[in-house]
Order: structure tokens, then C-alpha cells, then sequence
């Protein structure tokens, strides 16, 4: 080791306090590049077991495949295993009690998709042969049928078509019914013998409208025919952004018409095929790493730039002595690798055992928000520790650099005397005269001494901006996420909703059975009619303004016809909900002046696109009226016209409704003014649901079941909207957790700079009392010299982090879209924090420096 770098390393060891703030700060920045990096690869990792857990382990699925075409995918260099499946198609379940399942759902699976697709089996083994097949459990608890392993069945298989219909429906497709009688068939039946070998539970495909129960049969590949179709499930060998296109070439050559691909879990590896979520995910990924990058760089930066200032005679020393520019340079990036080499291993250290304890305390909030039966752990790679480490030795370097090329420049006689930091011609220390006018000698002299200053001044006031700038971006982004999540959900509020399949009104007295149920805590019954409006083309929704530039023709008398929902609440539901909205309930119950709330703001899936929007559905006013009929296109007649007042205009869903969506409009309505709006011939077109929520909903589900009453649907979204709650609680924790730590880095950095700077400054405050000034001047002079940081900082931070924040929000815009609005809850708070930060960190330093001997301090020499 040469002479300069083991004389820095004394300087380190005698210059105890500095080096350890250096590294404390080093370390917190390492800890929290390691603390974002782990999370991310962890919940990526929960995400990919959950997915394969639930869709199993695929990447690319060929549907509907002949034999010669599934050689070729088997043969293409890209494929590493193929799961082959068949629908065969549907038999009746005889003796079923359930009127909307009627049938059993039968596919054939064979041996790598037992293994690589999502079966559970729950008793007996998997089928070996194409005469052995496993069943739902759902067929025993829901239909009520039991079977036995060993039972030997006769079945009649076939394809479901609607009566009337030429394509077969699949079980995606609901059952079909018309006035409680079935209105479809099976064709094409075939007769299969098979024994039961075990029970497998209810597969996650199987929906709750499924018409059916799934029971799978082995499928042996050499009794494949040549024209039989099949699907073909394929797991990559390498996982990267070529693979859609590989897989769409793949099928073109070999006239594959359907390609599928498994997008919730290659959407966790970090690709999709939507450009819009492709562009949102690497944006925002890169905005948050220069974030922190930014963080940790202002951090360490101001760390080494004061030790600098603090080491300037003693590089001066060593400049005098023969030291050149390089050895200078050299001794300053040394003193980083040292610190480096100290804060990266307990930095990544920290920061693992960090988010391990944070994950062992939220793991069973994270499952039950996103619905998984996987855990979240803790996943360290190769990749993780090497980023970690390069974004680290970067941040440290770059922090390091600036400082050193300064040391490297100092002369010698400057170094010694300490006159490189003061600039004393007299334009550079020159004030205004209102300053002292309006505030007197102290803020005059505290404004001097900044100008004197200015590479402590602009180190502290940079410190301030770059704190600012991240709150800001960080409180924005984590705001833009949670609105994000907002928009993305289905919005469900409710957790089971009751309804007649034949559109059949719900009377009152099953209402009264159903709510009287134990764990029912609230109920609410919409009756729901569907009627049209025309209106004014200056106030439909800005997307409509959009089309009607485009097609003038979709405009009759300069109004566009929007599709009307009307949604009738009884007396208690429509009260409560009056009261949330904010609106007179007596209003909305008056038949001679019908009036309703509107729902002007809404939120949806745009499918041409792939965004999710947030517009309004409408500007309109409280007060304007809307004419209601209903349009006939076969005749181009409209119903008698029903004239309504917009009683209150909101964003607010009572329970159950879901928004119609862009070019229409929900209203919300008492039942008697429903009974006003409609005609006679609406009547019969009236759908009514009843929408509960309970403290056990599975109780609740079964005992409403239990009733038996024909074409009575009943869907159960209690897991929905828990997880849907669970995953805003958990995104507030996350984001406001991230928000406390960039806030402590900030207040560090802050308090770090100013309690330094003040330190150094310690001679010249003792001059100032030396000739006069007294401690409530001096106190006045430090107030002052805080309000201009303050000032000076918020005149830079605040329209640099109006300037991040849009290049936010405009990464969002990629996939989800939503006005910009400013945080200004969040601008008031930093306004408010920097000055008492800044206050808080003067009164602190000035305090201390207030106990010194002035004698002594006109003696100190920082060496």
C-alpha cells in the first residue's frame, strides 16, 4: 500500500464521526437498492408459482392440432415439453341436482400434462389407459351424485349446439335455457365405458356457469387418428421477447389456426405481447431505479463532497510535499472503495433481513390480497446480488468521482489557507437593499454568508431539491399505482349476488328469506332497465368526441345516442346511499318531478387497445334534464319520451352495479320513480338482482341453494372483492412503506449537510459574536439563512418534480389512462416539512455551535 492511501486510512480512523456517517449513508442506500431489487425478484417468483399452480406450467398452446402438426412442435428446437390434451365433449349426469350443470365435461389428458397441468388429485390414482377416468369432487358436494372407485360408467358423448344453432358451444358458454326449459342438444354422441380410478378437486377452469363437471381420461398418443385435434401445451426452452413471434411463425408454416399463450405467467417473467403493458412495466422500471439511484447518489455524494471540504488542507498538506494531481484524485476514490468495501456486504446484509422480516410478518396478508395458496419468499439469485452490487459500486464511483476531480485541482497554498470555498470580490457578495429594509442586518449578513459560501450553500440546497424531488416522485408514483390498481379492478362490492336466469323478477318474499339468513349483514335490490337517450354533442364523453370528428353520421340533430341504464333502489338502500352521495332522498321520490343521481366518472377495459381507462362518461350538470325513450331500429320509431333531472352528479357504485361502460350512462333511481320512467311495454324487460354481504358467505351460498328454487343463480364474489380490498391495503403498506424510507434517506441527507456545514462555519461565527453580535441576533441571522434555503430549494425542487411526475404519468398512459392531476396534499406537506426540516437541523447545529469558546473556535483548523 503506498504512503497516500495509508494516510487516508488515518484520516478515516481519526475522523471517527465523518466515516461513520459516510458509511451509515452508504449502507442505507445499499440496503434499499437490495431491499426493491429482492422484492421484486421474490413477488415475480410468488407470482410464477401461483400461476403454474393454478394454469399450470405452459408457455404456448397450439389448439386444436393434427398429428403431423404435433410432431412438428414437438420437433421445433424451441420446445422443451409438450402436454397433450383432447376435449372429447359432454354426457348427462343423470340424477344431478342441479338444474344449471346437467352435464359431465369429459377431456383426456396424457401422461407430461398430468404432470406439468394443474390436477389435485384428492383420492385414488390418475388414469393409465383411455377406459379409466378420475371425477370432480364438485360432482358429489354440488350435484349430489355419488360414486364409488371402481364404479364402471356408460356414457353418451357428445357436442352441445343451441337449438337452432350450427357451431357447438364449448363450457365456456353458458348453459342455455328458454322460460325454464333446455334449449340446446347433443349431437354427434358417441358411447364410452370407463372406471372410476379417483377423485380429483374442482379444476380452477371450471367456472361457476360452467354447464358442467370436468372428468378426465388418460390420452394415449399412438391412438392419436390422423385428422383427430388436439391441443398441445408447450414449455419453452428459453423464456425471451422472440417467443410470440417463434410461436406464430411456427404455426403459419405448419397451418396451425389457433396460438394461445399463457399471458398471466409469461407476464411475470417480464414479457407480453401488449406493447402498452410491455412500455408501462420497462418505464416504470427504469423511473423507479433512477429514483433511487438519485436517492443513494445525492446521499453519498454529499458524504464525500464534505469530507473533502473537510480534508482540503490536509490534501493541501500533501500537495506541498510532493503529492500530485492523480495521487489526490486517487486518495479520494480510495477512501470510497474502503468505504465501499465496509457498507456494500452489510448493506445487502440489511437489506435481505429487512425484507425477510417483512415478509414473515405480511405473508398472510399478501395470500389472502392476492388470492394465493403460495407463500412469498425469500429469493436470492446470482443476477440479484450481481445488480445490486454493480448498481452499488456505481452509485459509490459516480459519488466518489466528482469530488476526487475537485481534490485533484486544489493548490497547495489554497488547500492550506482554506480560501478555495470563499468567494470575497464584492459582486459576489452583494445583496439587495430591501433585504435589509424589510428584515434587518441579520438577514442581510445570513445572505452574505451564503454567497461566501456557495459550494456548502449550493451542496445544502442541492440535498433539499433532491429531497424534494424524490418525496414528490415517490408519493406520485406510489398515488399512480394504487390508481392504476383502482381502475384494473372489476369494482366488486358485494359478496354474493342472487338472480333469476329467465330474467324473472325476485319477490319480496324471497327477498325477506334470503336476507332474514344468519351472517347476512346488508342487502340491497336493484331492478335494472335499459332505455336510450339522445345528447348533446357537447358534453359526451371526450372518447365519442373522438369518433363523432371522425363519422359526422353518428350525430342526428347534433346529438349522440347514448345507451341508458336505469338502476331502481328500494327505500333503505336508496337512502343510505343518498346520504354517501350527498343528496336530498325526498328529492328522488317524487313521481310529478322525476329525478336521479348520475354516475359521471367511470372506469373500463378499452379492448381495442388493451388500456384501462378512467374517463367521464358525461358533462352534465345538477339540473339539466335528460329525455328518456326507447329506439327502435327495425321500424326507426321511439317510445313516448320520460323527462328526468340530474339531481346530483358521482363516481360512487351503489352496491352491485357495475358501470355500463363508454357511450352510456347509469342512473340511479327511487322504484317509483322507475314505475314513472317506464312504459308499459318496458315492464317486461325489467331484470332485478338481489346483492348481500355476510360474515360467512359459503354458509350463506348453501343455504340460499338449499332452497331449491328453479333458474335461481347465485354467484359468490366474496374472495373477489376481499382480494380486491386486500390488495389496496397491501399496496398502501408497500407504497407508504417505501415513502417512510425515502423520507428518512432525505431528512439524513438534510440534517447530514446542514449540521456539517455549520460545523465548518464554526470560526466564522465566532467572528460575528466577536465583534457585537449577540445570541438573539445570531439566532435571528440563522432563521433567515433557513427561510432562504427553504426558498431557494422549493424555487428548484417543486418544477423538477412537476417535471418527473408528468414523465410518470405518462409511463402509466401506456397502459392505463386517467387525468393528470397534481398531489397537492403531498406539495403542501414537503412545503411545509422542508422548512421545518431545515429549521429543525439549524436550531439543532446552531445550538451546539452556540457552546463553543470563541477563543477556541477562532483557533480550530479543520484538518
Amino acid at each position: 500500500m503506498n504512503i497516500v492511501n495509508t494516510l487516508t486510512l488515518r484520516h478515516l480512523k481519526q475522523n471517527k464521526r465523518r466515516t461513520l456517517v459516510t458509511i451509515i449513508g452508504v449502507i442505507i442506500s445499499v440496503a434499499m437498492v437490495t431491499a426493491v431489487s429482492t422484492f421484486v425478484f421474490s413477488f415475480s417468483n410468488l407470482m410464477i408459482r401461483q400461476t403454474i399452480a393454478e394454469r399450470g406450467e405452459w408457455h404456448v398452446q397450439y389448439q386444436d392440432v393434427t398429428k403431423e402438426q404435433l410432431a412438428a412442435i414437438r420437433a421445433d428446437d424451441a420446445t422443451k415439453t409438450v402436454a397433450v390434451t383432447k376435449d372429447l365433449g359432454y354426457a348427462l349426469l343423470e340424477s344431478g341436482q342441479d338444474p344449471n350443470k346437467p352435464y359431465l365435461i369429459i377431456k383426456e389428458y396424457d401422461a407430461q400434462a398430468f404432470t406439468q397441468l394443474p390436477i389435485g388429485l384428492s383420492k385414488g390414482r390418475l388414469p393409465k389407459s383411455d377406459k379409466e377416468v378420475v371425477i370432480s369432487e364438485a360432482v358429489a358436494t354440488n350435484a349430489k351424485v355419488k360414486y364409488e372407485i371402481g364404479d364402471h360408467l356408460t356414457l353418451r358423448v357428445g357436442e352441445r349446439f343451441q337449438q337452432g344453432g350450427d357451431h357447438p358451444l364449448n363450457d365456456r358458454d353458458p348453459l342455455r335455457r328458454v322460460n325454464d326449459t333446455l334449449a340446446e342438444t347433443l349431437q354427434h354422441m358417441k358411447t364410452k365405458d370407463y372406471t372410476v380410478v379417483g377423485f380429483i378437486k374442482r379444476p380452477v377452469w371450471e367456472t361457476a356457469w360452467a354447464p358442467g363437471y370436468t372428468v378426465i381420461s388418460y390420452l394415449d398418443d399412438k391412438l392419436i387418428g390422423a385428422n383427430d385435434g388436439v391441443n398441445a401445451a408447450v414449455v419453452l426452452q428459453k423464456i425471451n421477447p422472440n417467443l410470440f413471434t417463434h410461436a406464430e411463425n411456427l404455426a403459419e408454416r405448419n397451418h396451425i389456426k389457433r396460438v394461445q399463450f399463457n399471458n398471466d405467467l409469461l407476464h411475470y417473467y417480464g414479457l407480453s405481447k401488449n406493447k402498452a403493458s410491455y412500455s408501462t412495466i420497462y418505464s416504470l422500471s427504469v423511473i423507479l431505479i433512477a429514483v433511487i439511484m438519485i436517492g443513494s447518489v445525492s446521499l453519498i455524494y454529499n458524504a464525500f463532497a464534505i469530507s473533502v471540504s473537510e480534508r482540503s488542507r490536509h490534501l493541501g498538506m500533501l500537495a506541498s510535499v510532493g503529492a500530485t494531481k492523480r495521487q489526490k484524485r486517487n486518495s479520494v476514490l480510495f477512501e470510497g472503495v474502503v468505504i465501499g468495501a465496509i457498507s456494500i456486504p452489510i448493506g445487502i446484509l440489511c437489506g435481505l433481513a429487512g425484507m425477510g422480516i417483512i415478509f414473515w410478518f405480511m405473508n398472510a396478508m399478501i395470500q389472502g390480497a392476492l388470492w394465493t395458496t403460495e407463500k412469498l419468499t425469500l429469493i436470492v439469485t446470482p443476477l440479484t446480488l450481481l445488480i445490486i452490487c454493480v448498481v452499488s459500486i456505481l452509485t459509490i464511483f459516480i459519488s466518489t468521482y466528482f469530488p476526487a476531480i475537485k481534490a485533484s485541482k486544489v493548490s497547495a497554498m489554497d488547500a492550506i489557507r482554506q480560501t478555495s470555498d470563499l468567494k470575497l470580490t464584492v459582486k459576489a457578495v452583494k445583496t439587495s437593499k430591501f433585504i435589509r429594509k424589510l428584515f434587518g442586518i441579520e438577514a442581510e449578513i445570513g445572505l452574505k454568508n451564503l454567497k461566501r459560501n456557495k459550494r456548502r450553500y449550493h451542496a445544502i440546497v442541492f440535498s433539499l431539491v433532491i429531497s424534494i424531488v424524490l418525496f414528490l416522485t415517490v408519493s406520485f408514483f406510489t398515488a399512480g399505482v394504487k390508481q392504476s390498481l383502482n381502475i384494473s379492478q372489476e369494482g366488486v362490492n358485494f359478496d354474493i349476488g342472487v338472480s333469476y336466469s329467465n330474467g324473472k323478477r325476485i319477490d319480496d318474499s324471497l327477498v325477506q328469506d334470503i336476507a332474514s339468513l344468519d351472517g347476512v349483514t346488508e342487502y340491497n335490490v336493484m331492478h335494472d332497465l335499459y332505455k336510450n337517450a339522445w345528447i348533446d354533442e357537447a358534453i359526451i364523453a371526450d372518447e365519442l368526441q373522438e369518433k363523432v370528428k371522425k363519422d359526422k353520421s353518428l350525430l342526428q340533430d347534433g346529438k349522440y345516442p347514448y345507451d341508458i341504464k336505469i338502476h331502481a333502489l328500494n327505500h333503505f338502500s336508496l337512502q343510505a346511499y343518498a346520504k354517501a352521495v350527498g343528496v336530498d332522498y325526498e328529492r328522488l321520490t317524487d313521481p310529478e318531478h322525476p329525478a336521479a343521481i348520475v354516475r359521471d366518472t367511470i372506469h373500463y377495459n378499452d379492448m381495442d387497445t388493451g388500456k384501462y381507462v378512467q374517463t367521464k362518461a358525461i358533462y352534465a350538470k345538477v339540473g339539466q334534464v335528460i329525455e328518456l325513450t326507447n329506439i327502435y331500429e327495425a321500424n326507426v320509431r321511439e317510445t313516448e319520451i320520460k323527462k328526468v333531472v340530474i339531481a346530483a352528479l358521482t363516481d360512487q357504485a351503489p352496491m352491485g352495479m357495475n358501470a355500463i361502460g363508454i357511450g352510456g350512462l347509469d342512473i340511479i333511481v327511487s322504484e317509483r320513480i322507475l314505475n314513472t320512467l317506464a312504459v308499459d311495454e318496458d315492464l317486461i324487460n325489467v331484470h332485478t338482482s338481489l346483492y348481500l354481504k355476510s360474515t360467512e358467505p359459503m354458509k350463506t351460498q348453501r343455504e340460499i341453494e338449499e332452497m331449491h328454487e328453479t333458474n335461481l343463480n347465485v354467484s359468490n364474489l366474496y374472495q373477489s372483492r376481499k382480494s380486491e380490498e386486500q390488495q389496496i391495503l397491501l399496496m398502501s403498506v408497500f407504497s407508504y412503506g417505501f415513502i417512510v424510507l425515502i423520507s428518512a434517506i432525505s431528512i439524513a441527507n438534510i440534517f447530514n449537510t446542514i449540521s456539517t456545514g455549520i460545523f465548518l462555519r464554526k470560526r466564522e461565527f465566532a467572528m460575528l459574536k466577536s465583534v457585537g453580535m449577540t445570541p438573539k441576533s445570531f439566532a435571528k441571522m440563522m432563521n433567515y439563512e433557513s427561510v432562504f434555503y427553504g426558498i431557494k430549494s422549493l424555487l428548484f425542487g417543486l418544477p423538477a418534480s412537476f417535471v418527473v411526475m408528468y414523465v410518470i404519468y405518462r409511463a402509466f398512459a401506456n397502459k392505463f389512462s386517467y387525468g393528470f392531476t397534481l398531489p397537492w396534499i403531498s406539495i403542501v406537506s414537503v412545503i411545509v416539512a422542508v422548512f421545518v426540516i431545515v429549521g429543525s437541523a439549524m436550531l439543532y447545529s446552531s445550538a451546539k455551535v452556540r457552546k463553543e469558546n470563541i477563543i477556541d473556535a477562532l483557533k480550530q483548523e479543520n484538518i
